[in-house]
Parts: C-alpha cells; sequence; structure tokens
C-alpha cells in the first residue's frame, strides 16, 4: 500500500469507485502488474514518479493480476505490465510495456488537463452565447500560450471550419503529430471539409428542393443538397438523401454517395445511434 495520496491499490470489490467514479472527476490510470513480471517493477517507479510530479491531475491505481484475475481476465490483459486511462467511466487510451519516461509523459499529456484548456471551455461557452469574435480571441490567447496542447490546436481549428474558413482550418490540422491525424475529431472535421467545398461551389437554391419534391433532381443536385444538409448539422436528412443516391445512381462520381455517407459516419463517431442504423440501411442497399 502506497502512502501517497495520488497511489491506490485496488481490487474487484472496489474498482468501481476509484477508478470508475473517480474517472469523471480527472484520468485514472490503471497499470496491470504482477510481482514476478520484470518490466512491471521497471515501470511502477517511474508511473510513481510522474503521479507526484503532476500533483493531483491524475490517480494512479493498480491491479495485482496475480490477485485479481477476474478483472485482468474482464480488461482483456494478456500480457503485462499493461496500462489502461479511464475518462468518464470510459478506457480512452492504453499502452503496453515499460515505456521511457519522455512517451509516458506524451501519452498521459494528451489527456491531462493544462491552463490553456480552461481558455478553450471559456471559449466554447462564448460561442454558445453568440460571442464568437470573443472566442476567436481567447482560443488564439491559448494557442499563443500553449502551441503544443493538441487540444487547443484542435479547437481553433473546428472555430475556423465553423467559420468557413476551410484553408485555415486544415492548416492547424495539419501541425498535430502523427499520432493525433487518425482521432475520430480529426478525421471528422477533415470529413465535414469535403462537404464544405461542394456547398462553397453551389450555393443554396430553392430549386434544388423543388427538383427534389417534383422527382426531377439530378444525381448531382442530390448530392449537393445532401452537402448543405451536412452543413446544416441536418445529418439525418444528409444520410437519407445520399442512400437515395446511391440506390439511384451507384455510378455517380467515383461511388461518391457511399463515400459520402462513410464520410458522415466518421463525423458522427461509430457510437453514435443514426451510425449504426445508416450503416445497416447502407450494407442492405449494396447487396
Amino acid at each position: 500500500m502506497s502512502d501517497s495520496p495520488y497511489i491506490i491499490d485496488v481490487t474487484a470489490e472496489n474498482f468501481a469507485v476509484y477508478v470508475v467514479q473517480n474517472s469523471h472527476q480527472l484520468p485514472v490510470l490503471v497499470d496491470f502488474w504482477a510481482d514476478w513480471c520484470g518490466p512491471c517493477k521497471m515501470l511502477m517507479p517511474l508511473l510513481a514518479k510522474l503521479v507526484e510530479e503532476y500533483q493531483g491531475k491524475f490517480i494512479l491505481t493498480k491491479v495485482n493480476t496475480e490477485e485479481q484475475q477476474a478483472l485482468a481476465q474482464q480488461y482483456g490483459i494478456r500480457s503485462i505490465p499493461a496500462v489502461k486511462l479511464f475518462r468518464n467511466g470510459e478506457v480512452v487510451d492504453e499502452f503496453a510495456g515499460a515505456l521511457p519516461e519522455g512517451d509516458i509523459r506524451a501519452f498521459l499529456d494528451r489527456h491531462i488537463p493544462r491552463e490553456s484548456d480552461n481558455l478553450v471551455t471559456q471559449a466554447n461557452a462564448m460561442i454558445q452565447q453568440g460571442d464568437v469574435e470573443g472566442a476567436i480571441k481567447l482560443i488564439e490567447d491559448a494557442k499563443a500560450s500553449d502551441p503544443t496542447n493538441t487540444r487547443v490546436i484542435l479547437a481553433y481549428a473546428k472555430l475556423k471550419a465553423t467559420l468557413g474558413e476551410i484553408e485555415e482550418a486544415e492548416a492547424a490540422l495539419n501541425t498535430l503529430p502523427a499520432e493525433e491525424q487518425e482521432n475520430p475529431e480529426v478525421t471528422g472535421l477533415r470529413a465535414r471539409f469535403q462537404f464544405d467545398s461542394v456547398v462553397g461551389q453551389a450555393p443554396y437554391d430553392e430549386t434544388l428542393v423543388h427538383a427534389l419534391a417534383n422527382g426531377t433532381a439530378t444525381s448531382e443536385q442530390i448530392y449537393q443538397l445532401a452537402a448543405h444538409r451536412v452543413m446544416e448539422n441536418d445529418h439525418e436528412a444528409a444520410l437519407e438523401l445520399l442512400l437515395k443516391l446511391m440506390m439511384k445512381d451507384r455510378s455517380y462520381g467515383d461511388d461518391t454517395a457511399r463515400k459520402g455517407m462513410l464520410s458522415i459516419f466518421e463525423m458522427l463517431g461509430s457510437n453514435n445511434e443514426m451510425v449504426n442504423r445508416y450503416r445497416n440501411r447502407m450494407f442492405n442497399a449494396l447487396h
């Protein structure tokens, strides 16, 4: 048992409290280890050093896999050391093996709030209140004070995209490190860019709606209307239009309708109910 308030030995009986519940307040790192594991004995002092250095910005919990085999099985532990990071009750990141200290710091910094994150939170509140100019200034201040914070860069890119400044948004995303490029928020934002480009080339016109209503809409018009619906955040209407286009004219573009649906799935995330529903409908339409 550690004397540190930031390090806790957990069992199946208290896991829900010390890990799951605490993770709704701050990041919780879970280190799965065993006495016989040499690399575990190399990793544990590093984690203990870092949790003290970060002074309560995350909690380190330890699971002895020999004594807590059910927990190890529940979380799919096949080799140790295995480290999982919980946030809001779920595993959001993980690594295996005794990583160097620099790599562990980088891992933690992806999830531990920084001062610049507070500015982003304030900026998002300003956006909700309609103060876009104030939000821009706050996010630019955050970006200037903490240029390596990937969450700030992403917030900046999102705001620029919302304002229609796609080139600036794209440039910001390009500055993110390689490991962040596959972040679902990043890939989702990039997916949105393609629809913004279509909207820029085909401004909204009531003739698009009328053509769809009377059955004379071309494949291009259906796709353009779907792009407008995406930019209005009416994703279900967009998916319905793209599904209609895919069934009507699969050859339009380079399988454009299906790819458009996949882009919207990327934007919404795999856990979205609408994604699961339309993915099934798309599969049925293709088969």
